[in-house]
C-alpha cells in the first residue's frame, strides 16, 4: 500500500515527486486554513495580512491586538525554523525520513488543534489565541518543508505568489507575436501546469476543510493528520529497520 507514495518524502527527489508532495500539502494547507477560519475567525497562513494588521493596530493604539499579530508572526517563523532544524538533523544522520520529520510534527499539531478546537466554546479567551498560534506554527512548518525540498520552486500554504506567476505565464501564453523580427514571447507551460495544479489542490482542500469543520467539527483534523503520517511512514519504517536490525 505504500509503494505509490513511498517516494513523496524520500531524500531522493525528482520534480515529479516534488509536485505530488506539494499537491498533497496544498490540499492539507487549504483544509487547515479554511477550517481554522471557521474555528477562530482568522486565516493563519497570510503573514502579509498579519504584518499589515500589526502596523494598523500600532497606529490605532491597539497594542494588545498588535502584540497578538507579532505573536502569530513569530509562531509562523518558529514553524519554519523548526523545519530547518529537523531536516538538517535528519540529514546529518542519513535518515531517509529527514524530510518527513516536520510532517510527523505537523500531524501531531493538527491533532492538538482538534483538541483546542473542542475547548474553544468552553474557554474562548484562552483557547482562541493558542489555536491561532498553533495554526500559524503549522503553516510555517509545512511551507518550509516543501520550500526546502523543492529549492523554493513550490510553496503550499498561500497562493498569492502562485497566482502571480500563473498570471505572468498566462499573459505570455495569450500574447500575440505579430512581429517576426523579434524573439517570440513564449509561456512556460510546465509552470502553468504546476501552479494551476497547486491552486486547485489548495481550493479543493479549502472546500473540504470548510465542509468538514462545518458539519463534523474539529474531528476533521484526524484524516488530515493521518494523511501526513501516511506520507512519511514508509521512509520512517525503513530508518527504523536500518537502525534496529532484527
Amino acid at each position: 500500500m505504500f509503494a505509490p507514495i513511498r517516494g513523496f518524502t524520500s531524500v531522493q527527489r525528482t520534480p515529479q515527486t516534488d509536485l505530488k508532495l506539494g499537491s498533497v500539502l496544498a490540499f492539507v494547507a487549504g483544509a487547515a486554513n479554511a477550517g481554522g477560519f471557521l474555528a477562530v475567525g482568522q486565516y493563519t497562513s497570510h503573514m502579509t495580512g498579519v504584518l499589515s494588521s500589526v502596523a494598523d493596530n500600532l497606529v490605532l493604539g491597539q497594542l494588545a491586538m498588535a502584540a497578538v499579530g507579532v505573536a502569530a508572526l513569530l509562531a509562523f517563523l518558529t514553524g519554519a525554523m523548526t523545519t530547518a532544524w529537523l531536516v538538517n538533523w535528519g540529514m546529518r544522520r542519513n535518515l531517509r525520513s529527514a524530510y518527513g520529520l516536520p510532517l510527523f510534527l505537523e500531524a501531531a499539531a493538527l491533532l492538538v488543534f482538534g483538541l483546542f478546537g473542542a475547548g474553544i466554546s468552553l474557554m474562548t479567551q484562552l483557547f482562541v489565541p493558542l489555536t491561532v498560534l498553533l495554526l500559524c506554527f503549522i503553516m510555517g512548518l509545512q511551507n518550509a518543508v516543501i520550500t526546502k525540498i523543492s529549492r523554493s520552486v513550490i510553496r503550499t500554504t498561500h497562493i498569492t505568489g502562485l497566482i502571480t506567476d500563473f498570471g505572468i505565464e498566462l499573459g505570455k501564453l495569450l500574447y500575440l507575436n505579430r512581429r517576426s523580427d523579434h524573439q517570440p514571447v513564449q509561456a512556460n507551460r510546465n509552470k502553468l501546469r504546476i501552479h494551476g495544479q497547486l491552486m486547485v489542490c489548495f481550493f479543493v482542500g479549502g472546500l473540504s476543510g470548510a465542509l468538514g469543520f462545518k458539519h463534523l467539527g474539529t474531528i476533521t483534523t484526524v484524516p488530515l493528520a493521518a494523511l501526513l503520517v501516511l506520507l512519511v511512514l514508509r521512509p520512517a519504517l525503513d530508518d527504523w529497520q536500518r537502525l534496529h536490525p532484527a
